[in-house]
């Protein structure tokens, strides 16, 4: 079991921005993969047209499974994009409900939670994404990939810090007491991230549209206004599951097109 992870797209109409996504894209288009996980932040601003752009960009032969980000809205994000398509568990929600889809991609099961806050740039997951997360795995008759946007640990980097998943406690616990649960996927930080969550792999994916400075890396103080490095080349992780259960993870940048 092979695929791809990719996150923060932030389609806004612009060039650059979805320059970048088909770069990615092209490049992964053809390989030898299961499916493509998109962990969020799809849209900058959470427009219809932005969400247009995404459906007409995020396509390749194999599952492109979507979840949404702190810049998505729910209600543009339902009305463009649905259950995107993929897996045969795709969100039943309307409206304001978080947007929770369950996809089932050769032998494994992808639980995709909707971490965002309306409104806001932190996260949390909502009671009801919690009981649904604890249905899906009591009843998962496979291995299981938890995805969602927000990472639920410190970073170490004071302005990522502040709008990391709040609330994390009741989250680990029931990672760590489900015992199908490969690893937690996520995105939002726009960095290359490897650590453990619940006694699981943890594995945030970089950043497509930008990259995150570190601070021990970067000379000054960071500020919001100089955290974003929008030089690097946009960046996937490859994670590959082996018939034992054991997972490894490669992170890749996308090369220039031909």
């Amino acid at each position: 079991m092979i695929f791809a992870h990719i996150s923060d797209t932030h389609f806004d109409g612009g060039e650059r921005a979805r320059l970048r996504a088909r770069r990615v894209m092209t490049w992964l288009r053809g390989m030898p993969l299961d499916a493509i996980l998109v962990s969020g932040d799809i849209a900058d601003h959470g427009t219809e047209a932005e969400y247009e752009e995404a459906r007409s960009e995020l396509v390749a032969e194999v599952p492109v499974l979507l979840l949404p980000g702190n810049h998505d809205v729910r209600a543009a994000y339902r009305k463009v994009l649905g259950g995107n398509g993929a897996g045969d568990g795709v969100d039943q929600g309307a409206g304001g409900e978080p947007i929770n889809s369950v996809h089932r991609v050769g032998r494994v099961l992808f639980a995709l939670c909707d971490s965002s806050i309306p409104g806001r740039d932190d996260g949390l997951l909502a009671p009801e994404t919690l009981a649904w997360l604890r249905e899906v795995l009591a009843g998962a008759d496979r291995p299981v990939f938890v995805g969602l946007h927000h990472p639920p640990i410190r970073l170490r980097h004071p302005l990522l810090d502040s709008i990391m998943l709040g609330e994390p406690d009741e989250f680990e616990e029931l990672i760590r007491r489900s015992p199908g649960v490969v690893g937690v996927l996520a995105g939002h930080a726009h960095s290359a991230v490897a650590s453990t969550f619940g006694g699981r792999p943890l594995l945030l994916a970089p950043g497509v549209v930008s990259t995150t400075r570190l601070p021990w890396a970067t000379p000054g103080e960071l500020t919001w206004a100089n955290t974003v490095d929008r030089t690097d080349p946009p960046g996937v992780s490859f994670h590959v599951l082996d018939d034992d259960g054991r997972l490894a993870t490669h992170f890749r940048i996308a090369p220039e097109p031909a």
